[in-house]
């Protein structure tokens, strides 16, 4: 199967990847919902799912800080064989577009130029009344309190799609201008259960899909390779160094 992989990325003109939380498993994020996923913890009184919402955000404030402090940052994580692979195929001009539901910002942080956040980024913060920007190291300097904008006083809330939140416009058209452009699409570490992102896998009318994910998804009968291995490893193995 990898060598399969290794033949698809040689002859293919314009690669995307559109990957999950899967990807930074391996620089110790925790997925979802997985078995040991975030989704599975049991420490708070509401379901993550409703405690990541824009509505508990705006009636629990405090409650969803303490949160988001705890669960969805990882200041100090590092990018992965996967997220240098991508690096490594994108300088090679073979790579497009990294399209990502991750918030972590390490593709970025790994090197990659063309990054697609459909979700927003922890990296991106807010205040509410003023608009001014604030960075990741600004709102954790204020923790565990709700972060407070030093100029006005406003809230200020992270740039990451909560539920009953819609995706930006401008994330959308981007991706699904690259995945219908694209001749080759790898999905990566991702369940494609998340709507609407799963979604814009129906724009994709290439010559190849290609699934890498621990565990299958609803999208594995229609691709022409599927790899249930650890995407890290996977990647660093096809792509050249």
């Amino acid at each position: 199967m990898y060598e399969k992989l290794k033949e698809i990325i040689q002859a293919s003109k314009t690669i995307v990847f559109f990957g999950g939380a899967g990807v930074s498993t391996e620089s110790n994020i925790p997925d979802f919902r997985s078995a040991d996923g975030i989704y599975e913890k049991k420490a708070y009184p509401y379901p993550a799912e409703y405690m990541l919402s824009s509505d508990f955000f705006y009636a629990n404030t405090e409650a969803f800080y303490d949160f988001y402090f705890h669960e969805m940052l990882y200041p100090n994580a590092l990018p992965n064989p996967a997220h240098t692979a991508l690096v490594r195929l994108e300088k090679q001009g073979k790579l497009q577009s990294v399209i990502t539901q991750n918030i972590d910002g390490l593709h970025q942080l790994a090197g990659s130029k063309e990054v697609v956040e459909l979700h927003g980024s922890v990296h991106r913060n807010y205040c509410l009344k003023c608009h001014t920007f604030y960075s990741l190291e600004d709102i954790l300097k204020q923790q565990p309190k709700v972060p407070r904008c030093p100029k006005c006083g406003g809230i200020i809330k992270p740039d990451v799609v909560l539920y009953g939140e819609g995706l930006k416009e401008e994330m959308i058209h981007k991706a699904i201008y690259d995945i219908a452009h694209a001749d080759t699409l790898i999905v990566g570490g991702t369940s494609l259960a998340v709507y609407p992102a799963a979604g814009l896998l129906q724009y994709f009318r290439g010559k190849h899909l290609v699934l890498i994910n621990r565990d299958a998804t609803a999208m594995d009968l229609r691709a022409e390779l599927v790899i249930h291995d650890p995407i890290g490893k996977v990647l660093d193995c096809v792509v050249e160094k």
